[in-house]
Formats: structure tokens, sequence, C-alpha cells
């Protein structure tokens, strides 16, 4: 007994039918060359993926002209770093020869002070001792002379034999015209029977500075220089002044 489909209904494909068409489409595609450019498009190339990060650092070459600008800075930065240290090594040198220089002139200028405040004189030039010390006698109202005198005539310049600051100068009763002076090294110098004074209390003197004339004033017998070297101002504190005078260098 024979069959028929019903007209105008159809029944669904079946699954082989359907995958035979598929196959069969992308054959036909492939042939006329769609899927090319389908694949060309921008809309599948964005979706296309990236290339894979290896993780590699790019090697950038640059031009013969940039490398030498770079050594030259290079080369320019060395030079200026170690001429900065070429200076501060000079000014290094120049602060310690200027620090030894104001060093040694320290030490001049102490020398100089030393020698001044040491340097002695006599009082009179030229002079002797007529008297010596603790020479015995009438005279002297201790018993004895409690200085020295010089050889002088009336008028001879008397200087300060060192430094020292007048402590008394005037009228000194038996010793006349006196003037003392209060020396460096604590000791007191006393100068007697002056004809003037040519310094007042509280003046700095110096060696060989003129400090007045010698004369007859007081109780003497004619003109000459009486000198004491004492460790007071005052009379009876008197030492041997020959060997005070000595003991700095004065020749007498």
């Amino acid at each position: 007994m024979a069959f028929t489909r019903a007209t105008g209904k159809h029944r669904r494909p079946s699954r082989m039918h359907r995958t035979t068409a598929r196959a069969a489409g992308v054959a036909a595609l492939t042939t006329t060359g769609v899927v090319g450019t389908l694949a060309a498009s921008p809309a599948l190339a964005a979706e296309a993926p990236a290339p894979e990060d290896t993780g590699l650092t790019p090697v950038v070459t640059i031009g013969d002209s940039i490398a030498e600008k770079i050594g030259a800075q290079a080369a320019a930065q060395k030079q200026a770093a170690e001429q900065k240290l070429a200076e501060a090594a000079a000014r290094k040198k120049a602060a310690e020869q200027a620090e030894k220089e104001r060093e040694a002139e320290a030490r001049a200028a102490r020398e100089a002070e030393r020698r001044r405040l040491n340097t002695f004189v006599s009082p009179i030039s030229g002079s002797y001792v007529s008297t010596g010390y603790r020479s015995g006698g009438s005279l002297w109202s201790s018993g004895s002379h409690t200085g020295i005198d010089f050889h002088a005539a009336s008028g001879a310049a008397v200087h300060a034999v060192g430094v020292g600051t007048v402590v008394q100068a005037g009228w000194g009763g038996a010793y006349g015209n006196q003037v003392v002076i209060r020396m460096a090294d604590g000791m007191y110098t006393q100068y007697g029977h002056l004809s003037s004074i040519a310094v007042s209390v509280g003046q700095t003197v110096v060696p060989g500075q003129r400090i007045g004339l010698s004369g007859a004033t007081g109780n003497v017998t004619g003109a000459h220089l009486h000198f004491e070297a004492r460790t007071a101002p005052d009379y009876g504190s008197d030492v041997d002044p020959v060997a005070y005078l000595r003991g700095h260098g004065v020749n007498i």
C-alpha cells in the first residue's frame, strides 16, 4: 500500500541533514573567499589576541653624534668636579698657610715683648759706679749706702733702666728730686738727686727713656746720680743694685 506526504506540511530536517548543510555552507564560503574578507575586517581584528609579553627590554640604538654629546657632558662634569676639588684643596692650603703665618707673627710678637720687658740699660750712658752698695760712713743716716752712685755732672740725661710705671715723681727729702719706677718684673728702681724731672706718676716708661737730668738736690756733696733697686717703693727695701742690673744683662 502506497503512502503520500500531506500537502503543505513539512517535516523538520534530521540532525544529519542539518550537519551536512552547515558543512556545505562553510565549504562554499571558503571557496568564495568570504572567510578571508571577514578576518581582515577591523571589528574582527580588534578581537585578535595581543602579542605575547616576553619580559625582555627592547634595545634602543642611538646615533654616534648623540653618544658623543653624552660623553662630552660626562667629561665636562668630571672636569668641573675635579676643578672644585682642586679649588677646595687650594683654599684649605691657603688657610693653613695663613694660620701658620699668624702663629709665627704671634710668636714673634711675644718674643719681641719678652725681649722688651727683659731689656735693661744703664741709667746713665758711659758712666761708672763711683760709690758702691753698702759702703759705710757718716754720710748716710742708716750707716751704710742703700744704693750706688753713678758719676755724672749736673744735667746729664738719666734713663729708665727698663720697662715700668712711674709711682713717684717729685721731692724725696734727703734724695732731693727723685723718680721711683715699678718695673715689669715687680721690682722698683729709684733715681735720686735729680736737677729736673721729665715724667709723671702713672706714666709708662721704656728702657733708655729719659726721665730727668742728674744734679745735686737733697743731701749731697756734689752732682751725681743715686740709684737703688728695691722690693717695695719706699726706703728700707733695698737690694744690691749692681747684682740686679747685671742679672738683666747690664754690664757695669
